[in-house]
């Protein structure tokens, strides 16, 4: 059996930051039922552009493999008596909405343990179910900048600038991942379910770590840094070459003294390995304003490959910055089988991204995101085991709505 073949996950999910974090579950065999609204379309991740055509997009591939879509119109009795009764047969039920629409929808522990008490309730949302925003919409982008994120990305002499990926989603999605299987386990533990109440808003103020505790507790005050320095370590950060630009990083001082011994020979007379003005982090940190000039100056000199090759020979830790293709080009990313494929009816053969999420040796199956309702009857009358009359009595009554391929 696959890590989490035994749990069984009824999502309300939507979008990126959700289903982020269910896929990850997902891959490791856990059964995520993806509840759909028929009203609005389903996912509003079906549509989002400029890859997508009508009800299919490689953003929604990209969140939903390995899952099984039913159409559900929770709003109607009918619907919610179907919603229910997966309540009584999953482990937990995961939502990413708005922070006072869980109450809304009764998707709460208080509302749902009488259906199963060891049902876990969790709930990602923007800014969590208590608090002055908990009525408001978060999105990474508002995270970003209302964090205090945004202000220390980005040149010093630039505008505040956001992470070009939605790292507050993601982040966000892994962080309801760890406290659903958390939840889980306690439930099974100790036979009773509850409430996991996680948002954005709680990830990116918890992410800003240690920079967060120097604030907190000294004069410090954050602050951009030019070409994407270390706040405390000199040197770290990238550097251009002739022909491009690399990351070297410092983090230990047998990195620097590695380093040192290079652009000595590279630049005989420099004295970088015996000056006592970069003996030790405090004393890189003090004089970085002389330092890093004079390492720009020679970094400039060679090309990205001439240096890497030297800087690897040393065990020093350095890197291409490199585009999006030449990162999924890159050698190690095949080696470590970050690159999987699944049989999409429109897109045919499509790539996509391994989770990085390991568990034992067995290999990974992996299944296009299902198209909307694909799984509904699948779901009703095999998890459920309804009876076909009661399938088409609930059909009638709208619990459905009107599943893709189908007459309305």
């Amino acid at each position: 059996m696959r890590a989490l073949e035994d749990v069984t996950v009824v999502s309300l999910e939507q979008y990126g930051a959700g289903p982020f974090g269910s896929v990850h579950l997902a891959d490791l065999g856990a059964e995520i039922i993806k509840i759909e609204d028929p009203r609005v379309g389903g996912d509003v991740g079906r549509y989002v552009p400029p890859y997508a055509d009508e009800e299919d997009s490689l953003f929604f591939e990209t969140f939903n493999r390995n899952k099984r879509s039913i159409s559900l119109d929770l709003s109607i009795p009918a619907g919610r008596a179907v919603f229910e009764d997966l309540v009584r047969h999953g482990d937990a039920v995961y939502s990413n909405l708005r922070g006072d629409v869980p109450a809304k929808m009764r998707l709460r522990y208080a509302d749902l343990k009488h259906l199963n008490p060891r049902i876990v309730c969790c709930s990602l949302t923007g800014f969590g179910t208590t608090g002055p925003r908990a009525a408001e919409p978060g999105y990474d982008y508002i995270l970003q900048g209302l964090a205090g994120w945004m202000d220390l990305t980005g040149e010093p002499s630039g505008p505040p600038a956001k992470s070009g990926l939605s790292l507050v989603d993601y982040s966000g999605g892994l962080v309801a991942a760890i406290a659903l299987l958390a939840g889980v386990h306690a439930a099974r533990r100790d036979g009773t379910g509850m409430d996991c109440d996680l948002s954005l808003y709680d990830t990116a103020i918890g992410m800003l770590t240690y920079v967060g505790t120097w604030a907190l507790n000294t004069s410090y005050v954050p602050a951009r840094t030019a070409s994407s320095a270390h706040p405390s370590l000199v040197p770290f950060q990238s550097f251009e070459a002739a022909d491009g630009w690399l990351v070297v990083g410092c983090a230990k001082e047998k990195f620097w003294q590695r380093l040192a011994a290079i652009l000595d020979r590279e630049s005989p007379g420099a004295g970088f390995a015996a000056d006592p003005r970069y003996a030790g982090f405090e004393a890189r940190r003090r004089h970085a304003v002389d330092l890093l000039p004079r390492l720009a100056a020679i970094f400039r000199g060679r090309s990205v490959a001439w240096w890497l090759a030297e800087l690897r020979a040393a065990g020093i830790p350095s890197g291409p910055v490199n585009d999006v293709r030449q990162a999924l080009r890159e050698p190690h990313t095949a080696a470590r089988g970050l690159v999987v494929e699944t049989d999409h009816p429109r897109y045919g053969a499509l790539r996509q991204l391994a989770s990085p999420v390991r568990v034992g040796q067995g290999p990974v199956e992996h299944r296009r995101a299902p198209r909307r309702g694909e799984h509904t009857e699948e779901v009703v009358r095999g998890l459920l085991g309804y009876p076909a009359e009661r399938f088409a009595e609930l059909r009638a009554a709208g619990a459905f709505g009107h599943v893709a391929g189908e007459s309305p």
